[in-house]
């Protein structure tokens, strides 16, 4: 069984910090989007960059990928396509921004539950070292957190860092 690769979306594949500077980041192009709970007023802007779908797929030869998003089964719709991959499992989180008294991000719990013993690497633009640490004593498998600047996405070393680890 391969090792899950868990893909979170804004941040990692969408610079969403970058839309504050001019110009764009090089390679992205800027969508308009209206997923479940953006009905009204203007569209969400999204960056995405092909290149990160043939990076990704390329990485599907060692990894199972699985989006670890708030998009949850929207990143098939709105994302997926528009950088080349096909319908991913996603995490389905049972609760959502939920405030943690230890400091940790709160998904991180939800991504030890995921993986179940399993290997994973996680891309998130929110890891910090509390989360590595809380991953590292309850976890029993291999875990990568890979923090990932919002202002600039997943980058050529992110890539490489995940094909190594694997």
């Amino acid at each position: 069984m391969k090792p899950l690769l868990l893909i979170d979306i804004d941040g990692p594949l969408n610079p969403y910090a970058a839309l504050a500077r001019s110009p764009l980041p090089e390679g992205y192009t800027l969508h308009r989007m209206r997923p479940t709970g953006w009905k009204e007023g203007t569209p969400l802007p999204v960056l995405l960059s092909p290149a990160h779908g043939d990076e990704l797929l390329a990485l599907a030869e060692w990894y199972e990928l699985v989006w670890a998003t708030t998009w949850k089964d929207e990143a098939n719709e709105w994302v997926g396509p528009r950088i080349g991959l096909p319908p991913l499992p996603y995490i389905d989180w049972p609760a959502m921004y939920t405030l943690r008294q230890d400091g940790t991000y709160w998904k991180t719990r939800y991504v030890v539950d995921y993986a179940d013993g399993r290997p994973f690497a996680w891309v998130d633009d929110e890891i910090s070292e509390r989360d590595r640490s809380w991953v590292a004593a309850h976890h029993p498998g291999q875990a990568l957190l890979r923090r990932v600047d919002p202002w600039v996405g997943l980058v050529r070393e992110d890539f490489e860092v995940l094909a190594a680890w694997v």
